[in-house]
């Protein structure tokens, strides 16, 4: 714990958000020298898998983030032809997942936070949620960095959550209470054919973007207050499997279902690693 407490501490004092915009204007630069030893680095420190990239040849990248988002083989990840299988979203590992138990989400050891907070203070928002089911899935440097749909749905609302850039890696998550509703986040509600699923993009310390593809980039900027889209007659439909979005830079993506909608597959655990595509669970 003391050593959590002292990676987590000097985030509270760091200027979050102006290191993250320098960050991204070091991620998209196009120097050639600069972005390949960068890219290298990066595969050699976290074991990256080029054999996956549809583009092995770091050269061919014009910056790192253009490498951090690289495209997969096609049929890489293959996802389930269950017609009850939930997806999961993205390559990372498991942070935690369960049950949304009155009203709150658990984070880690004692700490958790209300869908309300994560949702972007609206009751509204987050009473489809209550008692029912949540996973947090933590995207590490090494894991590919796009987002796809868990299941098949309809846009609904679109809202970007102003906050602060803590890291969301495990220590810190350990320690700062709320982390996740704490944290600038952008969440997207889609209509399912089980009920409403919700899938928030959380930000971190470097993380210079989040971007959906019916939008394009949603941050940065960052606001100063929370920011809504409501998507009527003209709704963007995406399937299971379809990029809904990406990090420029990596963080975590939190799922969410309501009450007896959806149940998770035995083992789905804190520290369990995942891959896109592999199903989690199963609709009700």
């Amino acid at each position: 714990m003391i050593k959590d407490l002292l990676t987590a501490l000097p985030q509270y004092l760091l200027p979050q958000h102006t290191l993250s915009r320098l960050m991204s204007r070091l991620t998209h630069s196009e120097h050639a020298a600069w972005k390949n030893f960068f890219i290298r680095r990066i595969i050699r420190h976290y074991g990256v898998n080029m054999d996956e990239a549809l583009e092995p040849n770091i050269e061919a990248y014009k910056s790192f983030n253009h490498f951090f988002t690289r495209e997969l083989k096609p049929g890489i990840r293959p996802f389930p032809d269950a017609p009850d299988a939930i997806a999961c979203p993205a390559d990372g590992a498991v942070s935690q997942a369960g049950a949304i138990t009155g009203g709150r989400i658990f984070q880690a050891k004692g700490k958790s936070f209300t869908a309300v907070d994560l949702l972007g203070g609206s009751e509204e928002r987050a009473a489809p949620f209550q008692d029912g089911v949540f996973t947090t899935i933590y995207l590490s440097p090494k894991d590919y960095h796009r987002l796809h749909m868990p299941l098949t749905g309809t846009l609904r609302e679109m809202a970007h959550i102003p906050g602060r850039l803590f890291s969301v890696n495990t220590a810190t998550a350990n320690v700062v209470p709320g982390l996740f509703a704490r944290n600038e986040r952008v969440a997207a509600i889609f209509d399912t054919e089980i009920g409403p699923m919700a899938l928030v993009l959380v930000g971190a310390i470097f993380v210079s973007s989040v971007e959906t593809v019916w939008h394009g980039v949603v941050t940065p900027p960052t606001a100063n207050a929370v920011q809504t889209w409501r998507y009527g007659e003209d709704a963007p439909i995406l399937r299971i499997g379809e990029e809904m979005g990406r990090f420029n830079m990596g963080s975590t993506i939190i799922v969410l279902f309501g009450k007896d909608r959806a149940a998770w597959r035995e083992g789905l655990a804190s520290g369990l690693p995942v891959r896109l595509g592999e199903m989690i669970g199963r609709m009700r």
